[in-house]
Order: C-alpha cells, then sequence, then structure tokens
C-alpha cells in the first residue's frame, strides 16, 4: 500500500498523501501511511472517529469523493483544521470501499497553484487507488490470521533522484562555497542536512553543530514560533515563503525558503540587502514583516507546533462524550505532539488512583502501580492533594525527592500534573521523557493549561458515561433478554446499538405467544435517541403484549396501541410491524405503522421486499384504523423484521437498500438463523456510517415432522 500511495501521488502531482484505516471493532480512524509532510503535522490526526467533521470521515462515512478548494473553504467547512494549520492549500479525500466493507479513506494535497478541480485523470488515479488498496486490504483480511494493524504510521517520503554524479555533486558544493550567501537545506522533518560556511558564518555557528538539527532548536535567538510557523507553511503549501530576522545589536537576517517534495532549500543573506516591504513576495503573499529576535532563552522554547496542537486538543476535547474518547485523544495527541516518550493518565475512583490510558510503557509496569490511595506518599497522588505541578528535570532530582519511586527504563525527566476540575481533583496525568528535560517557564505553563482542559472534559465525560450507562440499562431492561423457543417455529434476533456520539434508541422487538398455535412477532422504532424514548419504547411493547394475548388481529393491535399513546399525550412517533403466525393453518398476517416492510425468503430461496399497506405512524391521530393482510406462511420460509438502521445510510437510497438486503437474504447458503442474522448485520457491525441503532428478528417456519 506504501508503494500504491506514491504511486498514486506521483499520478495525481500531490504534494502529501495519508492513508487511514478503520480500527477492528472500534469506530475509530487510524493513520497508517504518511507521505510528504513530517509527524508533527499530521499528529493531530493519527486517530480520528469515524464522525468527526474532518474530510476522511466524511468521504467514509458517506462513501463519497470530498474536495477541499482553498482555505476559506477548509476554515468555514473544517474549522478545527483551519486552527491547526492555517495555510492555503487543496485537499481531496475518497474512501478505500468493495461492495460490503469501508475499510478506510485516502486524503492528498495540493498547492493552490493545482487547477480549482482534479481532471478525468487525477479522479481516475485516485478511484484506481482506492479500488486497489480495497483488493489488498480485502486479502490481508482474508489471512489466518490476519496481519495486525500498525501500531503508528509508516513515513513513505518521496524518494529523491537517483544519485548525482560525484564529479556534478563536488562541482555543485564548490559552487555553494563560492556564493557570497548563504545556503541550506533542510529536509521534511526541518532538519538540516547541509548548510555552506557561509551561511554558518552568518548564522554565528559551526556547521558541525548545527547538522541534524532544527535551525528554531538550535539557533536560540530563532526561538520565536514566527520562524518555525513559516517552515511549516512551506511545507504545506509547497510555496516559497520568507521572513527577516532583527537580532538587536547584531546585523539583521533574511531568509529566503523554497520547498518542494523532498525538503526546503534556504538562502540567507543579510537583511539590508532585503528591499523594505518586499519580504514574501516570492509566495504571493502579503509582506511578511521583520521579526525582533527576543533575548535567548534559558532553555529549549515550546514551539509553535505545540501551540496549535494545544488548541486543537481544546476544540476536539470539547467534543469528547465518554471517558474513552477523552483518553484515547490525549494518549494519541499528547505524545505526538508534546514530546513526551511516556505517559499515563489516571482517574481518581472511590478514593484510589486507576489507570485508563498509557502510552510507552509495558502493561505489566502500569498494572504494578494501578490503584494506589489518593493518600499514598508518591508524587502522582501528592500532586492532587496540593494541586500544584511537579516537574523533575533529571533521574538525581526524582531520586532526591522520592529515594524508593519506580523508574521505567530510559527514563530520565517526568512532569505530574494534577488534574484539577472546579475545585476537585479527578486524576493526575504523567509525563516521562528519554532525556533529561530543564522545563523552561513557557513549557510548563504550556503544560499546565493541558492538564486543565484534560480535568474539565474527564470530569464532563465521567458525567455523561454515568448518565449514559443508567439509559442503557433502561433500554436493556425493556428488551428481552431472550426469545424463548416455540414450537413449529425458530428465531433468532439480533440489537446494536448506535456507535460513538449517540444515546440510547428507541428500538424494540419481541415473539409472543398468543394462542397455543398462534405467535406474534413485532418489531418498532420510538422517535428519539434518550431515555424518554426507551421509556415509551416499554410502554409501546407492554401494549403491543397485552393486546397480542387477547387475540386482537395485526390492525387492531396497532390501531389501539395507537390509542394508548394519544391518550399518554406522548409527543413521539413510534413506526411498528406486526406479524401473526398462525401454525395451525399454515398463514400469515401482517400490519404495519409506517415501519419498513419486511423480507421474506421462501422454501425455493427467493427472497422479496412484502408489499403491506403503509399506515400512519403511531401518535399522530387518535382514530387511526389499519389494515391487515394474509398471506401464505410455507414450512422452510423465514421473515425477517428490521429497523431502519440496518438499511439507512447517507447518500443511499433506502429502497435500493431494501432489495440488497433481500438479495443477501436470497443467496446466503447459512442453515443456522444465527449465522444468518450475523450475515445480514455484517455491513452494519463493521461499518463506518452507522448513526442509528439496529434491530433485527428472523422467523423461521419449520417443517411438521420438526
Amino acid at each position: 500500500m506504501a508503494a500504491v500511495l506514491t504511486g498514486l501521488m506521483r499520478d495525481t502531482g500531490a504534494s502529501a498523501g495519508l492513508v487511514y484505516l478503520l480500527v477492528p471493532g472500534d469506530r475509530m480512524l487510524r493513520l497508517v501511511l504518511l507521505s510528504g509532510v513530517p509527524r508533527e503535522v499530521a499528529a493531530p490526526w493519527v486517530r480520528i472517529p469515524v464522525d468527526a467533521p474532518i474530510p476522511v470521515a466524511d468521504a467514509i462515512r458517506e462513501r463519497t469523493y470530498v474536495w477541499v478548494g482553498g482555505r476559506q473553504e477548509i476554515a468555514h467547512r473544517y474549522p478545527k483544521i483551519g486552527m491547526v494549520l492555517p495555510y492555503d492549500f487543496l485537499l481531496a479525500a475518497a474512501p478505500i470501499a468493495d461492495s460490503s466493507i469501508v475499510w478506510g479513506g485516502v486524503v492528498l494535497l495540493w498547492p493552490v497553484s493545482h487547477p480549482p478541480q482534479l481532471d478525468a485523470r487525477e479522479r481516475e488515479s485516485l478511484d484506481a487507488h482506492c479500488r486497489l488498496s480495497a483488493r489488498l486490504l480485502r486479502r490481508a483480511a482474508d489471512q489466518d490470521p490476519p496481519p495486525p494493524h500498525p501500531t503508528a504510521p509508516l513515513v513513505v517520503h518521496p524518494e529523491r533522484p537517483s544519485e548525482a554524479d560525484p564529479a556534478l555533486a563536488g562541482a555543485a558544493l564548490d559552487l555553494t562555497e563560492r556564493l557570497p550567501v548563504g545556503c541550506c537545506a533542510l529536509d521534511l522533518d526541518g532538519r538540516i542536512t547541509f548548510i555552506n560556511t557561509a551561511a554558518a558564518e552568518l548564522v554565528n555557528a559551526g556547521a558541525a553543530d548545527l547538522l541534524g538539527s532544527r535551525p528554531w532548536e538550535a539557533l536560540l535567538w530563532l526561538n520565536d514560533p514566527a520562524f518555525e510557523d513559516r517552515y511549516r507553511a512551506a511545507i504545506v503549501t509547497r510555496r516559497p515563503t520568507s521572513f527577516t530576522v532583527v537580532r538587536g545589536q547584531a546585523a539583521s537576517l533574511h531568509f529566503d525558503l523554497y520547498p518542494d517534495s523532498t525538503g526546503i532549500s534556504v538562502l540567507i543573506s543579510p537583511g539590508e540587502e532585503t528591499p523594505p516591504g518586499e519580504e514574501g513576495a516570492e509566495s504571493g503573499e502579503a509582506p511578511a514583516p521583520a521579526v525582533h529576535a527576543p533575548p535567548p532563552p534559558p532553555a529549549e522554547p515550546v514551539g509553535t507546533a505545540a501551540v496549535y496542537q494545544l488548541m486543537h486538543l481544546a476544540a476536539s476535547l470539547s467534543e469528547a462524550a465518554g471517558v474513552h474518547d477523552v483518553v484515547e485523544l490525549v494518549a494519541d495527541q499528547i505524545v505526538p505532539a508534546f514530546g513526551p516518550d511516556g505517559l499515563v493518565l489516571m482517574n481518581v475512583d472511590e478514593g484510589r488512583l486507576r489507570i485508563i490510558g498509557h502510552r510507552g510503557y509495558s502493561e505489566e509496569f502500569v498494572e504494578r502501580y494501578d490503584g494506589k490511595p489518593v493518600t499514598a506518599p508518591v508524587t502522582d497522588a501528592q500532586v492532587l492533594a496540593t494541586g500544584v505541578p511537579v516537574f523533575f528535570p533529571t533521574y538525581e532530582d526524582l531520586v532526591d525527592a522520592h529515594p524508593h519511586a519506580p523508574r521505567y527504563e530510559g527514563r530520565n525527566a517526568w512532569a505530574f500534573l494534577p488534574l484539577i476540575a472546579s475545585g476537585r481533583p479527578v486524576g493526575s496525568l504523567i509525563l516521562s521523557y528519554e532525556r533529561p528535560r530543564p522545563f523552561p517557564s513557557a513549557e510548563r505553563a504550556l503544560l499546565t493549561s493541558l492538564a486543565g482542559l484534560i480535568a474539565q472534559a474527564l470530569a464532563r465525560a465521567r458525567l455523561y458515561d454515568a448518565e449514559h450507562s443508567l439509559a442503557r440499562s433502561l433500554q436493556t431492561a425493556l428488551l428481552p433478554h431472550g426469545l424463548a423457543p416455540m414450537p413449529g417455529i425458530d428465531v433468532a434476533a439480533r440489537y446494536l446499538p448506535a456507535g460513538h456520539g449517540m444515546d440510547i434508541g428507541g428500538d424494540f422487538y419481541d415473539l409472543i405467544r398468543a394462542t397455543p398455535t398462534t405467535v406474534v412477532a413485532v418489531i418498532g422504532d420510538v422517535q428519539g435517541h434518550n431515555t424518554t424514548a426507551a421509556a415509551l419504547m416499554g410502554q409501546v411493547r407492554t401494549a403491543v403484549h397485552a393486546h397480542a394475548t387477547a387475540g386482537a388481529s395485526p390492525g387492531d393491535i396497532l390501531a389501539r396501541t395507537n390509542r394508548l399513546l394519544d391518550d399518554l399525550d406522548a409527543d413521539r412517533f413510534t413506526s411498528c410491524l406486526i406479524a401473526e403466525f398462525d401454525l395451525a393453518h399454515d398463514r400469515l398476517r401482517l400490519a404495519t405503522a409506517g415501519h419498513p416492510p419486511p423480507l421474506l425468503r421462501r422454501a425455493d430461496g427467493s427472497a422479496e421486499v412484502l408489499e403491506v399497506p403503509p399506515g400512519l405512524l403511531l401518535g399522530i391521530a387518535a382514530d387511526v384504523a389499519y389494515d391487515t393482510v394474509e398471506l401464505p406462511w410455507e414450512p422452510g420460509s423465514v421473515l425477517a423484521l428490521y429497523t431502519d438502521g440496518l438499511v439507512e445510510a447517507p447518500g443511499l437510497d433506502i429502497g435500493t437498500s431494501m432489495a440488497d438486503l433481500a438479495e443477501r437474504l436470497s443467496v446466503s447458503r447459512a442453515r443456522d438463523l444465527d449465522l444468518l442474522a450475523d450475515e445480514l448485520t455484517l455491513h452494519v457491525k463493521h461499518g463506518a456510517h452507522r448513526t442509528d441503532d439496529v434491530a433485527l428478528l428472523l422467523v423461521r417456519r419449520l417443517p411438521p415432522e420438526s
């Protein structure tokens, strides 16, 4: 797939490419391939919820191509992206999918010099990439066992052209050494790979000390975030940019940045050589103002990327629902964004600190320290009592404060941050670093702000989880715990709650023994996704059960239940379908109140969508009559009742979806109803587009000898 991505970028002229895969068993997208930009730029989007307002998630949910035409459109449609990457570029996203499964998605970036839309050849290249990637992923999934997903994105930057002739390389080196201006080269990660003598003299540093480092980290007078921001702008937009540094008593310097697919060439010249007001003219942007370099700081400053990351994390945490979402956001974004090599996130639970997330540590190590009392004489507990963060720049500092503190191999600096929300401790965050770290005041302030954001989000998430658990328990209690076996029929049912970010639903089903030879099946969906919908669902199910056991016909059951809803003044609509199985006379009677029509697979294997007179939804009007239709119910036939979550998805015609479901029912060779139920729900169980609950009830007429 890496070769496919680089080929796609070559064929379309894209400057950057990212490939995401759906995490099995989770509604998350994971970045697995990255090309053309450094990891730090993509760090906010290493893991993305499939329902997030992000182009690749939109493309996957709707199974369609997404195009974003520049900075203004990004700011309007995807403000969180514009917040972290406030530059001008074009973007396309497309799903990687086959006829039954959405595997993931691909994202491409172009400079704004590209035409405002992809041409036919570029669209075909993008479509071909998605088809080929889907085949590769299908082939991998069919392996036993399937290969695991990568834990970190693989970076596959475009390769440089073949090695130049040594004589030409030597001539190029001589050329740069004779020039009166400074020349240096940065790779895509911003590290210096070459610098000539003139450049080293202008910046007043030795070339050997600069190679392999980032300029804004190695040169203390370049610590202003504006300088790193210019590098990021050049990398993302692929357009030249520039800036001027005024260094107090020293001569000012002018930097011109020229990016391409392999890195950035930088020209450095004395500032007076650049006419005033012409900075940035090469890029077509507004002139870049001269920036006065501040006095050298005592240690490494906080970079532009960290500031942008903090803004993005704050916006993301405001949208996180449960504790799991907060933990994943924190763990996946802090490590790449803020530089720690290890992270442990703890939650206060009944007077103890429970580890709810970690990165960079083994399970065995963190399990040894899970469940410590908040009164324990250890730093992560003590910071909760004081509310004051504690920083240990070296291992010696940690040992001086806590001689018996555990140490993970290769860790030599720590930040212990209390998580305090509304004056109450909710947990602690521990960040550890491989190398000693001075933690300058700016970085301490940034990490303290970070802890405050996490604490607020964690407190909200705990409240959400408590309310959600209560609501889900209510719904579970109202659904049947099992379908009791009944003579003459075989049954199977599935209930799949909606995914991330959704409350409980009002979907329900039931199977009722009305008489010794009559069975009534009911399926329905109450409007809404909250405890009110769940409570009303329980009332509807109880009413249907009572009227069915009293011998009412399917149409009468609906009419009587509708009058009950009118008496309750529920102010919510309910779709419902009643199916009565008369085993003595081999007949089936049906009535519907605005519910999706059932599917019938006959004994010969043919399947169809049954036409049932569409009655009005329950709860709209008081006096409504519902028609009952009668059909033969032959041995071996299967009736499928389902809610709309099984067939509805953005951009898909519901009639086509029902026909597709009937086709899957017809071609299935599963003899066991449970296996058949799994087959019919597979596309929503692992799909990225499901935003509603799904209920499915299968009833098969057994042959008389059974």
